[in-house]
């Protein structure tokens, strides 16, 4: 990570904390008081906008979470005769494979 994005990172999580809002400005202000000067302020434009209406604190506390545990809990609610139907496709499925004894060769042959 580059200091312009460590620095911008440090910058939103410090206005995320005292509970104001993240803009470019205000970014660009704390990262001028801590005396980095080496930040372009598309940096600061860039973390505004990707943070902007999204709750700083809520997203450090669910950082590991990634979100992709809502989708097989919705999947399981919508059709729970649709997942008891699973269990019969797949032994239909296994029927049909044939394996390489069947056809009279095998691997090693």
């Amino acid at each position: 990570m580059s200091t312009a994005e460590r620095a911008s990172s440090y910058a939103a999580l410090i206005l995320a904390d005292e509970g104001l809002d993240i803009t470019s400005d205000k970014l660009q202000a704390l990262i001028k008081a801590a005396g980095i000067e080496d930040v372009e302020p598309i940096w600061t434009t860039i973390f505004a906008k990707a943070l902007e209406g999204r709750d700083v604190k809520d997203l450090m506390v669910n950082v590991g979470s990634g979100g992709g545990a809502a989708a097989p809990a919705a999947g399981a609610a919508a059709g729970g005769a649709a997942a008891a139907d699973a269990p019969a496709a797949e032994e239909k499925v296994e029927e049909k494979e044939e394996s390489d004894e069947d056809m009279g060769f095998g691997l090693f042959d």
